[in-house]
């Protein structure tokens, strides 16, 4: 079997809501991003997915994937990995797109970076360094983490430059999965919440 990765997105926060950038820090999920977690377990744990046995599972040491991961029913399975962690914004931490494009107006994190924070280069190497280890073993992977590094990794496990992650949007706590057609890296289910309609 070849492995996959699934990446679950964490739940709403306060920063979410309102577009802020939040890389390193540590904000708790609102109600509603724990109500989500819970909704995201519950159909993990039902079929086809059953629980996931077998699946190995990390998630980012932010409280606010790490609460998600437990929310959704797999802290006791999860090792906490720092390669998981948000993009470091730099001086951009806490600002939205449209504060950071009223100095900016042409800026794109995907191309651009960020000052004082973690060069696009560096995510790069972050998301290839994932994406080794999810394709490392015949077993499929679960990941909680946060929009820009799952953005890079899906960016990553299609052999595509990181830029390609400014097209593929993810919400939060919605559910991804990244595997394989004709022998090649794709994408089976992506940006997918239709948990969150019940």
């Amino acid at each position: 079997m070849a492995p996959r990765i699934l990446l679950a997105r964490h739940g709403q926060t306060q920063w979410s809501v309102r577009g802020n950038h939040t890389g390193r820090t540590d904000i708790p999920l609102l109600d509603s991003g724990r109500a989500g977690a819970k909704l995201l377990g519950e159909r993990l744990h039902r079929a086809p997915w059953a629980g996931l046995p077998g699946v190995e599972v990390r998630t980012s040491p932010l409280v606010r994937a790490a609460e998600t991961c437990e929310l959704a029913g797999f802290g006791e399975r999860a090792e906490r990995w720092d390669a998981l962690m948000e993009w470091d914004y730099g001086a951009y931490e806490g600002l939205t797109p449209a504060e950071i494009k009223a100095d900016r107006p042409d800026w794109l994190i995907w191309r651009d970076g960020v000052p004082g924070g973690e060069p696009v280069a560096d995510v790069t190497a972050r998301a290839d360094e994932i994406v080794a280890w999810a394709r490392s073993a015949d077993r499929d992977v679960l990941v909680f983490a946060h929009g820009h590094i799952l953005r890079a990794l899906g960016a990553r496990w299609l052999g595509e430059d990181l830029s390609f992650g400014a097209r593929i949007r993810l919400e939060p706590t919605s559910l991804s999965v990244l595997g394989w057609a004709y022998g090649l890296p794709a994408v089976e289910r992506w940006n997918d919440t239709g948990h969150l309609d019940r």
